[in-house]
């Protein structure tokens, strides 16, 4: 007679060739044009707004009955700027300091098999297009263009576990950088119309501090360059780990 293990190998040599096939529901539209000025959790940033326009054949309106019942909802979604770079065994999270390495499904990296994010978002409203229905959301953490799978409500008696263990994460991050304009980039800020609402999501973005982990811990004197909306901004931060830092914005442009 053969063992548990045998008929458990059998059945997935049964399996082996199953595959899944997903299509985005739709697309999210949010301040991100690029992963490098995304802050690391929905919640950090408070100031945007992110939509997820919906696109056939998922643009049926009954999809979205009694929706308004729930506040918030996980939205499944694909890594899709890092396809092409694969996927890696072990990570280092910037949590660590970007020093030390662990499994990559102890992690909440990007690079992971199948490519697929999780992401707890507030809904603040609904749009009801006939052709391409919106679900706006407070907050967020998605690049601008990506593709969301699947959409749930979060439920609090489930979903919610106060005395969860977070390892290496369980505590809150550092506090926020300081965040100033030179007297160059506010006037440049001024020519291009940039209202009081995306100055507000500038600062908090670049106030998280976007830099690779490893930066951080030492004086840095590198002058970054990031683009949120459309403008592409310039930065530096300031004074030694130890002390209290600030980041100035050295000039904003017009992106091409």
């Amino acid at each position: 007679m053969p063992s548990d293990a045998e008929l458990f190998r059998k059945s997935l040599q049964d399996l082996e060739f199953m595959s899944l096939t997903i299509e985005p529901l739709g697309y999210i539209q949010s301040p991100y044009a690029e992963k490098f000025s995304v802050p690391r959790q929905p919640g950090l940033v408070t100031a945007i707004s992110t939509q997820l326009i919906f696109t056939a054949p998922f643009n049926d309106l009954d999809m979205l009955d009694e929706i308004e019942q729930f506040s918030h909802f996980w939205l499944m979604f694909a890594f899709h700027q890092n396809i092409s770079a694969g996927w890696k065994a072990k990570v280092r999270p910037p949590r660590l300091g970007g020093n030390k390495k662990v499994g990559v499904l102890a992690s909440r990296s990007s690079f992971r098999p199948n490519h697929l994010g999780l992401s707890l978002m507030e809904l603040s409203h609904v749009e009801r297009n006939t052709s391409a229905p919106v679900l706006h959301f407070k907050g967020g953490d998605l690049v601008h263009g990506t593709p969301i799978y699947d959409v749930k409500p979060y439920l609090p008696y489930s979903d919610s576990v106060i005395d969860a263990k977070a390892g290496y994460a369980q505590n809150q991050p550092r506090s926020e950088l300081s965040v100033g304009w030179t007297d160059t980039a506010k006037q440049q800020a001024l020519q291009l119309n940039i209202n009081t609402e995306q100055s507000l999501v500038i600062e908090q973005v670049l106030a998280q501090d976007p830099r690779p982990a490893y930066k951080r811990l030492k004086l840095d004197d590198k002058v970054y360059g990031v683009r949120l909306y459309q403008f592409n901004l310039r930065w530096q931060v300031f004074g030694l780990p130890s002390e209290a830092q600030q980041l100035l914005i050295l000039s904003v442009q017009h992106a091409c």
